[in-house]
């Protein structure tokens, strides 16, 4: 990917941070996709997490440490974006002739509903939905990520279930 090009192009990186780009770009890509609704801001956000990385360093007790710094500060970052402004949806466009053209078109319709209303959750709630229902992270992790209890973690999961069924109307 484009990122590891543009991180790896502005000094002498370690190996070790090469690698750590390479196994974790694609996780933090969905967690901003997920909360943003594009990819380019999504890449915006991971390029930013990484380089926060490298100037933080590698001195992290272990691999699940280090993960959960990444998803934390890929988390603010998007929630920052968020208050800045409202994301835009990415449409998905379906290609001419496909033999299953119906269900693409359904598939990419619903998406973008999803989409559409995990945009009018609060931002701590799709931070929530999405690194525990999406990313399947532990209520534990996810806690640790956003600097709350396991409890506050478990609550507006569901709060953010109930909203979303509310939005897309038993969808």
């Amino acid at each position: 990917m484009q990122h590891i090009a543009i991180i790896t192009g502005v000094s002498r990186v370690s190996t070790t941070f090469e690698d750590i780009v390479r196994q974790r770009e694609a996780q933090i890509l969905r967690v901003a996709h997920r909360m943003l609704g594009n990819w380019a801001d999504a890449e915006d956000v991971a390029q930013e997490a990484f380089v926060k990385l490298h100037r933080h360093g590698l001195g992290f007790a272990n691999d699940a440490a280090m993960g959960s710094w990444l998803y934390r500060v890929a988390v603010n970052v998007c929630m920052d974006r968020l208050r800045a402004s409202r994301p835009s949806l990415e449409l998905t466009e379906v290609a001419a002739g496909s033999a299953n053209a119906e269900a693409t078109l359904q598939a990419a319709d619903d998406k973008r509903l999803l989409m559409a209303a995990m945009a009018q959750l609060p931002e701590r709630e799709r931070a929530a939905v999405v690194l525990r229902e999406i990313e399947e992270l532990s209520t534990a992790e996810v806690a640790a990520i956003l600097g709350s209890t396991e409890v506050t973690v478990r609550s507006q999961v569901s709060k953010a279930i109930g909203r979303l069924r509310q939005l897309l109307g038993g969808k």
